[in-house]
C-alpha cells in the first residue's frame, strides 16, 4: 500500500465512502484475513452501512463483527509506521480475533528523520506476545526513487534481523522488486517464516518462492481481468503455502473493484482462488486457516 496518499486518492476515498459492497455468502469453513489495515479503513472510508446493531457504534468492532458474519473469524492488523504499529499492537492485546504485525513500510523508511530510532521502537513492539510478525517491510521501486533506495534496503535488512531475533514471521511488501527482495533475503538469511504479502509475481517467481518455503498471500488483485500471470502463479502455489488477504481498504476484488475493501469480502477472493486452482472450497479454506496458525500462531 502507499502510505502517503496523493490528493487524488484522498478525493477518490471521499467519493467511495459509504459505497461498501454487499456482504457475500458466508464461508462454511472459516478463514482469516492475513493482511488488513483497520485503522486506514476507518480513517479513509469509514464503515457506513455496516454499523447497525453494534454496541456503541465502534467502527473497528464493526469491521471485525462483519468479517466474522462472513466466515472470516480472525484478522492480522498490519503496521506501516510507528504510530500504526503501536495502534495495532494495542488492538491485538485487547481483542481475541486480532493479531498484529509491526513495521516501517518501505515507502515510509526513506522519509524518516531518524530511521534508527524508529527501528528501535518497532523492535520494542515486536517483543509483545500478540505481535506475531514484522511487516509490512520490503522493497518498492514503483513509488520510491533512486534517492530513497539505500534507506529502504537498510530498513528491510533491519526488519529481517528483528524478525529472526524475536522468532516472528516476516511479511514482505514487494512492488516491482522481485529479484532484489530475493537477493536481500539471501544475503541476510531469511527468517524461518516468510510471507509475500499481496503476491504480485508471475509463475516463475511463484515457483522460486514456493521452492524456498515462503507463503504466498493473494489479494483481490487475483480477480482483476489483467491478472492472468498472477492467476497462473496462484494455480501452482500449494494449498499449504497459500494465504488470502484483503489489504483493506485497498485492492477490492472484482466485481467491486474501485469500492472500499474490508475483511468481510475475503469470501469473494477465496472463492476465486478455489476456481483458479480447481480445489474444493471448504478444503482450501481449511488449509488456509491451518496456514494461519503455522505462520502467526494461535489467536486463542
Amino acid at each position: 500500500m502507499n502510505t502517503q496518499p496523493s490528493e487524488s486518492r484522498k478525493q477518490r476515498s471521499a467519493r467511495r465512502a459509504g459505497e461498501f459492497p454487499p456482504a457475500p455468502e458466508p464461508l462454511a469453513v472459516p478463514v482469516f484475513d492475513s493482511h488488513t489495515h483497520l485503522d486506514i479503513t476507518v480513517h479513509e472510508t469509514g464503515v457506513p452501512g455496516l454499523d447497525a446493531g453494534v454496541p456503541g457504534g465502534d467502527p473497528v468492532e464493526t469491521l471485525i463483527t462483519e468479517a466474522a458474519k462472513a466466515g472470516v473469524d480472525r484478522l492480522v492488523q498490519v503496521g506501516v509506521d510507528v504510530a500504526s504499529s503501536r495502534w495495532g499492537a494495542e488492538l491485538a492485546a485487547r481483542h481475541p480475533a486480532v493479531l498484529a504485525t509491526v513495521a516501517l513500510h518501505p515507502n515510509e523508511a526513506p522519509g524518516l528523520a531518524d530511521l534508527d530510532e524508529a527501528l528501535r521502537e518497532i523492535e520494542a513492539l515486536a517483543g509483545q506476545p500478540r505481535v506475531r510478525g514484522l511487516g509490512e517491510t520490503g522493497l518498492d521501486t514503483f513509488r520510491t526513487g533512486e534517492e530513497g533506495r539505500a534507506a529502504q534496503e537498510a530498513s528491510f535488512r533491519a526488519h529481517i534481523a528483528i524478525a529472526k531475533r524475536h522468532g516472528k514471521a516476516l511479511v514482505i511488501h514487494d512492488r516491482d522488486a522481485h529479484q532484489d527482495v530475493l537477493r536481500v533475503l539471501d544475503e541476510e538469511g531469511a527468517p524461518e517464516t516468510v510471507v509475500l504479502h499481496c503476491f504480485s509475481g508471475d509463475a516463475g517467481f511463484a515457483a522460486e518462492c514456493v521452492r524456498r518455503g515462503y507463503f504466498l498471500s493473494f489479494a483481490g488483485t487475483v480477480t482483476f481481468a489483467s491478472a492472468g500471470a498472477l492467476r497462473e502463479a496462484a494455480a501452482l502455489t500449494p494449498s499449504e503455502q497459500m494465504l488470502v488477504e484483503t489489504d483493506a481498504p485497498f485492492l477490492t476484488p472484482v466485481p467491486y473493484r474501485g469500492r472500499p475493501n474490508a475483511s468481510y469480502l475475503i469470501p469473494v477472493t477465496v472463492r476465486a482462488l478455489a476456481d483458479i486452482t480447481g480445489r474444493d472450497l471448504d478444503e482450501l479454506c481449511a488449509a488456509i486457516s491451518a496456514n494461519g496458525e503455522r505462520v502467526f500462531g494461535s489467536w486463542g
